[in-house]
């Protein structure tokens, strides 16, 4: 139809089929997609664990940037989104940060994610106007289903309440209702402070603690990482999976696919499917 609208130069007909030759290329563009998303975990939805690296307030400012970037992705294809606990930085940004992202499909599209980010630019907290290096981390994890038996046994655990120094959800905490939990042979810790009530915060808590026992023992089986803990320490240059620089030209590369993009506002601002499918088409091949 196309063809025939070109050939009688029919500018109704040849709108339409183009309109309809997008549609279905997204369409088959998501069938691909899915065809790399057939793991039991692809279909759940995610824990984002964010931590800035070294270097203080400016990597502080770059963890929440990045915060900010994922959640605008989820936002702008309406998954839900939850800021179950934040670190805020002395000056700006914040020191760390989970947040539960809801959606079809969300933990194989952003299994990939897992690593340290680097960020080149002029730091808007130096008079001097100098380029600056940051570093932060994020880890993906799967929320896990009610259905898989993760045993936890109580004297594993040690379980800390303590204040709120911030804005966990959509108010201030006024009670010593937040929750960290220590499951004290793997070393995993997992904090909430999104509720006033101290019993919800520690309930939320316990299923993050299922999740990610559930993703250390998934990834110990399947030998992907030789320990996640010890990777988290090296926030620093040589770790990192993409860099992001907006200084002295403007460039985001993934340093595990060769993808790159030059408008790196673009990605910061959530458009960031580009290279999520990149990392499913070259890791997962």
């Amino acid at each position: 139809m196309h063809d025939l609208a070109l050939e009688e130069k029919n500018n109704e007909i040849l709108n339409e089929t183009s309109i309809n030759i997008k549609m279905l290329y997204n369409k088959v563009k998501q069938i691909e997609i899915r065809c790399f998303l057939s793991n039991e975990n692809d279909t759940l939805d995610s824990y984002l664990e964010f931590h800035a690296g070294a270097g203080g307030t400016e990597s502080q400012d770059w963890a929440d940037m990045l915060r900010r970037m994922y959640m605008k992705w989820a936002n702008k294809k309406n998954y839900k989104t939850e800021i179950i606990s934040e670190h805020k930085g002395e000056e700006a940004g914040i020191k760390s940060s989970i947040i539960k992202i809801s959606g079809e499909y969300i933990n194989g599209l952003l299994k990939n994610e897992s690593g340290i980010h680097r960020l080149v630019r002029i730091s808007p907290f130096d008079s001097g106007a100098r380029r600056h290096t940051s570093f932060a981390s994020v880890w993906v994890y799967p929320v896990i289903s009610d259905n898989i038996d993760i045993e936890i046994l109580d004297k594993d655990l040690r379980i800390d309440t303590y204040r709120s120094s911030g804005a966990g959800g959509q108010h201030v905490n006024t009670t010593d209702s937040a929750v960290r939990i220590t499951h004290l042979p793997t070393k995993i810790v997992v904090q909430c402070q999104n509720e006033r009530s101290q019993h919800k915060n520690k309930e939320t808590c316990m299923n993050m603690l299922r999740a990610r026992l559930y993703d250390y023992e998934l990834k110990k089986k399947e030998k992907e990482i030789e320990n996640v803990e010890n990777s988290k320490s090296e926030i620093g240059w040589g770790h990192q999976i993409r860099s992001y620089v907006l200084h002295p030209y403007k460039l985001v590369k993934d340093n595990r696919t060769n993808f790159e993009s030059s408008n790196p506002e673009k990605i910061l601002d959530g458009d960031m499917d580009s290279f999520l499918e990149s990392s499913l088409y070259k890791l997962n091949a």
